[in-house]
């Protein structure tokens, strides 16, 4: 029986099994339907995407020059497609963006808290939302400073200065001989009434009472100091008023703060009728309530769990909360600068070189007559492993030296440098 005929033929009749030592431009773009030919993701090469670039085109054909020269590719063969060098190089950009996106995270993620974010496709890139049209990871940030506001807000919430959680107030009858008064119960049943402003939001949520008292706050109170007479602050030694000795000192206005508050708790204390005792929103009243003071106030927040916001303050809840929500997609090619692409060359090379591991690790070894031919996969392994992590590890120590807060204690290092110089040098002497 006669041997038959075998006919093999290539799965792509347009790449070599053998890597030539130029690329072509005609391999590189897309088939026309937005496919990208010979890469495994087509990030820059599809003409439907604003990251399409004509220059990453040429620069992964450029690649493959310089990969068939970087690996011997004249004087052995090299058993790469064109293919896989120009997917090579797209893992390379998308490294460097990653990389890049990661510095720029740590530098302005504290900034973004609770900023907008967007939507992303499979590809990391921006899709939808209130940041897509704009490049955030181009961007420099002002300084928002979003933790510590937030931080800030909660501090000044518990110490009845604002923050973020709107103060209600709600007014009570007193009832004759009756001392004890159910704060919760009084307002929650009040809350089912659309003309207050905190209806609807009370139901079995604890509610934070801020203040009792028995009379509406006024919208001003004038301020009697007690250095002086009225509006006065007299000398601190002389306590002068309007004599000889009489002066108008300039003191800081968290003095004048601390006075107001003094003389509001004046008011809702000593000058009241009654005290009061709080417990779990229970309040009792000192002493028993006779008819005369008919109404009480109290100011109170309703607690809200931490993931929800006020109607009125709707920023921050729902969007940059950690770095995975950052509106960061890939790094246009177009804005990757000499440095950029020098480093993407060289790991896209060390890329191509695991893969040619990969390829000659098949066979350890090629027979041929009386004798057999070692292949240097494991070699080429090695290489390539120890240049990605070398290439990666050096990015990672130049990026961290240029983060915003390395770059200010340089600058302050710079003028106590420059300050130092500026004392040792001995000064002019003019003559007439």
């Amino acid at each position: 029986m006669p041997n038959p005929t075998l006919s093999p033929v290539a799965a792509d009749s347009t790449i070599a099994t053998i890597l030539p030592s130029s690329g072509s431009t005609s391999i590189v773009s897309s088939d026309g339907a937005g496919n990208a030919v010979n890469y495994f993701l087509g990030v820059y090469v599809d003409t439907s995407s604003d990251l399409y670039d004509s220059n990453f085109v040429s620069g992964a054909v450029d690649q493959v020059a310089y990969t068939h020269k970087k690996l011997g590719g004249d004087v052995l063969d090299i058993e790469l497609t064109v293919g896989n060098v120009y997917s090579a190089y797209e893992e390379a950009v998308l490294e460097y963006s990653y990389q890049i996106n990661i510095h720029q995270a740590k530098n302005v993620l504290s900034d973004l808290l609770g900023m907008s974010t967007g939507t992303f496709d499979h590809n990391g890139q921006m899709t939808g939302g209130d940041a897509s049209d704009s490049a955030v990871n181009l961007s420099f940030p002002r300084f928002e400073f979003g933790y510590a506001e937030r931080v800030a807000d909660g501090i000044s919430v518990a110490a009845g200065g604002g923050g973020n959680k709107t103060v209600f107030s709600a007014s009570f009858a007193t009832t004759a001989s009756q001392q004890d008064y159910d704060l919760q119960a009084i307002i929650a049943s009040k809350a089912d009434n659309p003309d207050y402003d905190f209806y609807n939001l009370v139901g079995n949520k604890k509610l934070k009472i801020e203040k009792v008292f028995y009379k509406t706050p006024q919208s001003m109170w004038r301020f009697y100091g007690y250095y002086g007479g009225l509006n006065v602050v007299g000398n601190l030694n002389y306590y002068g008023q309007f004599s000889d000795d009489t002066t108008f000192e300039i003191i800081p206005s968290w003095h004048n703060k601390l006075q107001a508050m003094a003389y509001e708790d004046h008011l809702w204390t000593r000058l009241s009728h009654y005290s009061y005792e709080l417990h779990n929103n229970k309040l009792r009243l000192y002493p028993i309530p006779d008819g005369f003071i008919r109404d009480m106030w109290v100011q109170f927040t309703v607690e809200a769990d931490g993931w929800r916001e006020d109607s009125d303050r709707m920023h921050g809840n729902k969007g940059i909360n950690n770095m995975n929500t950052l509106p960061f997609d890939n790094i246009p090619y177009k804005n990757i600068n000499a440095i950029g692409k020098h480093w993407i060359r060289n790991y896209a090379l060390a890329i191509a070189t695991g893969m040619l591991a990969q390829i000659r690790g098949k066979f350890t070894s090629i027979p041929i007559p009386g004798d057999s031919v070692t292949l240097n996969s494991g070699d080429l392994a090695t290489l390539s492993a120890n240049s990605m992590t070398e290439l990666k590890q050096e990015l990672k120590t130049i990026l961290d030296e240029m983060t915003y807060r390395a770059l200010a204690e340089k600058d302050a290092a710079m003028v106590t440098a420059i300050d130092t110089v500026q004392q040792e040098i001995p000064m002019m002497i003019y003559q007439g």
